[in-house]
């Protein structure tokens, strides 16, 4: 009885994203689901991206978190319109949550959205939203067995950027032993090592998703 009402669950859940990717696409808006844990940088990543896309391309983003507005009002400075999503306690971003906030977003006058999902590295994996990418933010202070405990995230990612690699030197991080990881799990995904302090990485990763939007 619990598997099918999980089953159920999900393809709702499902169908929702559907409308909602009919949506995107109409207004011809990629999507990017970014996922990670708490304090692995996320916010960061989204910041750094936008900075390296103004004249480039359009950006919007949706921050979902389970209470406050804190992410929001720093993204809100790069003048970019950002719609912000409070869970009140559920740790995921699901379609019909997204589906609330779009009716907020200026669809019509971005190319590029990008959703901060609540941070978690459990939920997020196993809800679509309607995106065409997931990337996955995992930091170095997490550890390099990640993708040993969770590896439907790292199964379900398009991209890991793997970030505060500036920190490696002080850290028992094995960058390649992680990445074999990953590759173990998902053969398909595309890894980037990034730093938001340093920026060391962040070209490359915004010059790959410049270049997958082209493809959409």
């Amino acid at each position: 009885m619990e598997i099918k009402v999980v089953k159920n669950i999900l393809g709702a859940n499902d169908q929702i994203a559907g409308k909602n990717r009919q949506l995107f696409d109409s207004n011809q808006v990629f999507v990017v689901n970014v996922m990670a844990s708490p304090g692995a940088g996320k916010t960061s990543v989204i910041m750094e991206t936008i900075k390296r896309l103004k004249g480039k391309t359009r950006v919007g983003v949706v921050e979902g978190d389970i209470s406050s507005s804190l992410d929001a009002e720093a993204i809100g400075k790069e003048d970019v319109p950002v719609v912000q999503i409070n869970t009140g306690g559920e740790c995921h971003l699901d379609a019909s949550m997204t589906a609330s906030a779009l009716g907020d977003v200026p669809l019509n006058d971005i190319d590029l959205l990008l959703i901060e999902n609540v941070g978690n590295l459990v939920c997020p994996a196993e809800f679509r939203i309607g995106e065409d990418i997931r990337i996955l933010i995992a930091s170095t202070p997490e550890g390099d067995d990640k993708p040993f405990k969770y590896p439907l995230m790292f199964h379900e990612a398009d991209v890991v950027l793997i970030n505060k690699i500036d920190l490696l030197p002080y850290l028992k991080f094995d960058v390649n032993a992680f990445t074999q990881a990953i590759r173990g799990i998902n053969q398909k995904v595309k890894i980037f090592p990034v730093s938001c302090t340093t920026g060391e990485g962040i070209e490359e990763w915004v010059s790959w998703l410049l270049g997958r939007m082209g493809k959409k």
